[in-house]
């Protein structure tokens, strides 16, 4: 299949906006009195490009960046982590800074996998389908409806998995509610900015995909 170079550039977009986030959670932001991560910054940009993904290309272009940005997520873990392993230089005093800011604890590594996989699919699966059953109408309700659905279960089980048996349930209930809310806020807020890139983009490519035959299987290579 041959790729635009508009869809290519909005899947450089949505994988390095990932890649950003995971490197950038290490550092704890206090918003209002709410401890989060600093991904928090940019990590919902990735929510708002899948959105875009969807709704011009379709599940099936969205489902080959978020597998695009899965890979590419490994690969950037692996080095850095292959980066750890390998023989300071004598004179270099950076290793304990090094492994304290970059180096993964595997529950919270896995955690993260998991929860962006299962929450940028369903997010992709929603909107899709609510564009079918709009007619393609209220692009608003649909982005941010999706998200809703998405970011919740995203935000649940990266907290749940990393943090269950290590805080109590009753702050791992307000980190997901905090972390759902603000994440959403922050998609709604960038609704006219969708609208114009989506705009933009039906434009340019001269698509606009209703994923009414589409197999929405997330493993399926297939559109």
């Amino acid at each position: 299949m041959k790729y635009s170079g508009w869809y290519l550039i909005v899947a450089a977009v949505f994988i390095a906006a990932l890649i950003a986030a995971n490197i950038i959670a290490v550092k704890l932001i206090d918003v209002w009195g709410y401890i989060l991560p600093a991904a928090i910054i940019v990590f919902p940009v990735s929510y708002i490009v899948g959105d875009v993904l969807t709704e011009v290309y379709g599940y099936a272009g969205a489902r080959r960046v978020i597998w695009l940005g899965f890979l590419s997520n490994l690969i950037v873990v692996a080095a850095i982590w292959l980066g750890g392993l390998l023989p300071a230089a004598g004179f270099w005093q950076g290793q304990e800074a090094y492994d304290q800011i970059l180096g993964f604890i595997p529950r919270i590594l896995a955690a993260s996998f998991v929860a962006y996989l299962v929450g940028e699919f369903v997010n992709s699966y929603v909107l899709a389908k609510m564009k079918i059953a709009m007619d393609g109408r209220h692009l608003w309700a649909r982005t941010i409806g999706s998200t809703l659905v998405g970011q919740f279960l995203d935000s649940t089980i990266f907290i749940v998995l990393a943090f269950a048996g290590i805080l109590p349930p009753s702050v791992l209930v307000t980190m997901v509610i905090t972390q759902w809310l603000m994440k959403s806020a922050y998609e709604a807020l960038a609704t006219p900015l969708t609208y114009a890139v989506v705009g933009f983009l039906k434009r340019k490519e001269g698509i606009d995909v209703y994923d009414r035959e589409t197999k929405f299987n997330p493993l399926s290579i297939s559109d």
